[in-house]
């Protein structure tokens, strides 16, 4: 996939218009706060009808304006031409592909594969558990629309469920254990299994570009620990209902589910160094793109913000040399910043001011 074209209308700083991103490369420098952030949040939206800064899209509306309208002219692997579309007007958002409306993102997802790398990363170390359960669960779906659609029906069953529990409906509670425990094994398992092939590039990708011998990995440790039967997990929740009835919530489950990262000496974020644990988090989401190659053959998108800024020189460049697969990328970087050893051939370089993007002389 190739993003050829952006264009803007009252999305936050940026002004009205169009941005030619016909090139592999494509580079936006400028001082904090210009908004070039906010360029690389767009061709998220875009990608996936949802921000990677924000859960409410709302804002993103730019100050004063009442309608955000944002789109994409871009290419596939096949050559083939699409338009997307993102509106958001009165907080109602829609979004068209080639014309069409889409209403459900999962149409949008696969076939605009991005990944994107943001100072948050930081938070896969040593972040509470939900932000890698979160990291892991859009690394699985963005290839398996499956494990999407189990984890939906989960979530929707969970909260079905934890909803009769603050009621006190009681005699309903039964109703949802089958199906809770039917989805929550479907995805226990592809968590299991997608966490084995993660750690097949992980761990290697961290001893190159740490220039360490560190052996770390992820360990999966889910709730429903040694139970591989629906019956089982059945059983399990009727012999903790009365601990759910005092916590008014479902107590076990795929949604308290722990990915941690260890190394030889146990939880990497207690033995490694801040440093070790910054490299750690940023070589989530370049183990992220090689794994989404690995299992689909395609290769995403990267929005790259800033990270490099979290490394020294010599780690900087290793980072740069391993990316070597994808379609095409999105960097930010600050002014004069030396980001590449030499131009590279397909690259466009833009300075962002003031929300305004012109190209680099």
């Amino acid at each position: 996939m190739l993003f050829k074209e952006l264009r803007y209308f009252g999305f936050r700083n940026i002004a009205d218009g169009s941005i030619i991103t016909d090139s592999r490369n494509v580079v936006l420098e400028g001082t904090n706060g210009q908004g070039k952030t906010n360029i690389l949040e767009s061709v998220y939206i875009l990608s996936y009808g949802s921000s990677f800064r924000t859960a409410n899209v709302k804002e993103a509306i730019s100050f004063g304006r009442q309608r955000m309208h944002i789109a994409a002219i871009a290419q596939d692997d096949d050559g083939q031409m699409h338009k997307v579309e993102y509106v958001n007007q009165q907080g109602k958002r829609r979004i068209v592909l080639d014309g069409k409306t889409i209403h459900d993102r999962k149409d949008l997802i696969y076939g605009f594969p991005v990944i994107v790398f943001s100072h948050e990363d930081i938070e896969f170390v040593k972040g509470e558990p939900e932000y890698r359960r979160r990291f892991f669960d859009q690394t699985f779906s963005m290839y398996d629309p499956m494990y999407l659609d189990s984890l939906r029906s989960y979530r929707n069953i969970l909260a079905q469920r934890n909803a009769a529990i603050k009621a006190g409906q009681t005699s309903l509670i039964s109703l949802y254990d089958e199906r809770l425990a039917r989805h929550g094994l479907e995805i226990s398992d592809k968590r299991r299994r997608g966490v084995d092939e993660f750690n097949l590039i992980f761990p290697s990708l961290y001893r190159r570009i740490s220039g360490s011998e560190i052996d770390i990995s992820i360990r999966y440790q889910p709730s429903w620990k040694d139970l591989s039967s629906v019956d089982e997990v059945v059983e399990y929740l009727e012999s903790t209902r009365d601990r759910d009835i005092r916590m008014t919530t479902t107590s076990s489950g795929i949604h308290r589910d722990r990915f941690t990262v260890y190394d030889s000496n146990g939880p990497f974020v207690q033995s490694g160094s801040t440093g070790q644990v910054r490299l750690a988090s940023i070589l989530f989401r370049l183990a992220e793109a090689k794994f989404f190659i690995s299992m689909t053959g395609k290769k995403p998108v990267l929005l790259i913000d800033d990270v490099l800024l979290e490394l020294d020189a010599n780690k900087r460049a290793s980072f740069l040399s391993m990316l070597d697969d994808y379609s095409q990328a999105f960097f930010t970087f600050l002014p004069d910043e030396k980001y590449f050893a030499s131009k590279k051939e397909d690259m466009l370089e833009y300075v962002v001011v003031g929300g305004r993007v012109e190209g680099k002389t």
